[in-house]
């Protein structure tokens, strides 16, 4: 259901704050959650429509297991500023479709296919994209393939290197028998959410368990998402893509400092080897920063979008 929020006072950056540049006194935004069935295949996703907008949107991917409900905090902030916000549930989460494994194949090339087709139809050729966490590595791969249609990446916690490894808690989500058994108790997702850094309130624990518990489906779709996950391969394919990077557009990389899934030491070494992308800490914040401290991310993510 469509939702009217009159904001009459906006929180831009400090920087812009610094120039005395405000150019938003009210705003309305539209914020909606939207369906719409591009091929086969049916999308959900959450968007926030400013009016007026700034001309170059932004697309939120979330991780495993997560769904947009992970952006809650952060979409309707980026929209005060003017940006219309776009946050899909993958394929197989949330209250998007979730096919079986003959009718999509759960690979991170079925997912990038999948979420060009997503924005062929959505008529958007340019806009920013921010991912975060395993799967968010389908966004990355994405843009490396599509340079021309990004403005900016932001990266959130998202394996980087070809050293990184699907952690336990998630992998056994995906084995035979074991994983079965698991991704039908919805209980499976409070304890791989939690694992990675942070306590998580309750209510919103609740609220991610909600695809878990209505059907079985989504249990299946993220144990054939972790099978067929093929990380390595697909985390070669973004470590050579940075080996040659050019800076065809700008990239920012902010990180929960405590993730307990990715080391700190990857992503150091990765911004040691890319000096012209900045790395931003997260305090007190694990591999989910956007639900730990969602203030400091929501800030870097307006300054680094919105640079002026």
């Amino acid at each position: 259901m469509p939702g009217w929020l009159e904001l009459d006072e906006l929180s831009p950056s400090t920087e812009q704050f610094a120039r005395g540049a405000n150019p938003y006194t009210a705003l309305i935004v539209l914020i909606n959650e939207q369906t719409l069935t591009v091929g086969a295949l049916r999308w959900s996703y959450q968007e926030a429509n400013p009016v007026p907008a700034a001309r170059v949107p932004v697309v939120l991917l979330h991780g495993l297991p997560a769904y947009s409900y992970a952006w809650r905090a952060v979409l309707p902030r980026l929209a005060e500023t003017g940006l219309r916000t776009i946050a899909p549930d993958w394929i197989g989460f949330g209250n998007s479709q979730k096919p079986e494994l003959s009718e999509f194949a759960y690979t991170p090339d079925a997912f990038v296919e999948a979420l060009e087709a997503l924005l062929d139809r959505l008529e958007i050729r340019k806009f920013s994209l921010v991912v975060q966490g395993f799967l968010g590595s389908a966004g990355i791969q994405y843009a490396l393939r599509h340079p021309d249609r990004i403005e900016r990446l932001a990266i959130l916690n998202t394996p980087l290197s070809t050293t990184a490894k699907l952690p336990w808690r998630l992998k056994q989500l995906g084995l035979p028998l074991l994983g079965d058994m698991l991704v039908q108790n919805p209980l499976s997702v409070d304890e791989a959410l939690e694992w990675g850094g942070f306590a998580i309130d309750l209510g919103d624990l609740g609220a991610y368990r909600r695809p878990y518990s209505a059907s079985g489906d989504a249990g299946r779709a993220l144990m054939t998402t972790i099978r067929n996950l093929g990380l390595q391969k697909a985390l070669s394919e973004i470590e050579a893509g940075f080996s040659s990077w050019d800076d065809r557009f700008p990239v920012r990389v902010i990180w929960g400092e405590k993730d307990r899934y990715l080391p700190l030491a990857m992503v150091q070494k990765f911004a040691d080897d890319h000096p012209q992308i900045k790395l931003v800490l997260v305090e007190k914040a694990g591999h989910y920063p956007q639900e730990h401290q969602p203030e400091a991310v929501t800030r870097t993510l307006v300054n680094f979008l919105k640079p002026d």
